[in-house]
């Protein structure tokens, strides 16, 4: 939480790469590409929740096994090159509102081909914010 807002951390991961197939479960300096952004959304003081938006089983396997929740599947059509970034937020937003009665005031995208977040990145992120915290 962040001046009285919750705050979720997203990390949009689909299974259908073209250009480097299971590229987020692909290691990279020992672990696996989908946990460098996991583990720093973790590590956040300000970040309330951590999902995986996945539409493939081993995705979230892997997901949960470093510590990220994976409280739904991703629907097909949200999952294919043309599906937007925007539409997965909403769909994640709605989950955890209509399902789980969550509500969020602020959501930080944690795509997980950044993987060179250091830490303290995303709190400094949101600490530097000009949004309004009304």
């Amino acid at each position: 939480m962040y001046k009285g807002k919750k705050i979720l951390g997203l990390i949009p991961a689909r299974g259908g790469s073209k250009g480097l197939p299971g590229k987020n479960i692909k290691p990279l300096c020992g672990k696996p590409l989908i946990a460098w952004a996991i583990e720093q959304g973790l590590a956040s003081k300000y970040l309330d929740k951590v999902i995986v938006s996945t539409d493939d089983e081993e995705i979230a396997k892997v997901s949960r096994s470093f510590g990220a929740e994976v409280p739904f599947m991703r629907p097909g059509e949200l999952a294919t090159d043309a599906a937007k970034t925007i539409d997965v937020v909403v769909h994640a937003l709605e989950f955890l509102k209509q399902r789980g009665g969550l509500e969020f005031d602020y959501l930080a995208l944690l795509e997980p081909t950044s993987p060179l977040r250091k830490n303290g990145d995303i709190d400094k992120s949101i600490a530097r914010t000009r949004a309004p915290i009304i």
